[in-house]
């Protein structure tokens, strides 16, 4: 209402903290998984042709990879 000043009292359910916690449990993992895979498409793409012969993959296939989004996630799938 229009001029009315005051407080609301909200009583939060003890199970939305939870549900809190989890979701921003979710995202830090994300993150950390974003992470992971820019930091092994670095080294991979850091590889010499003769390590990369040892793995079976060529130049091609790392270039390809690592010009790849970091939040693409070939495991997610």
């Amino acid at each position: 209402m229009k001029g009315q000043k005051g407080y609301a009292i909200v009583s939060v359910p003890a199970h939305a903290s939870v549900g809190l916690f989890s979701a921003l449990r979710a995202v830090y993992a994300r993150l950390l998984r974003w992470q992971q895979l820019s930091s092994q498409r670095r080294r991979l793409s850091a590889l010499s042709d003769a390590a990369l012969k040892d793995i079976g993959l060529s130049r091609a296939d790392i270039m390809q990879e690592t010009r790849r989004p970091f939040w693409e996630d070939p495991l997610s799938k």
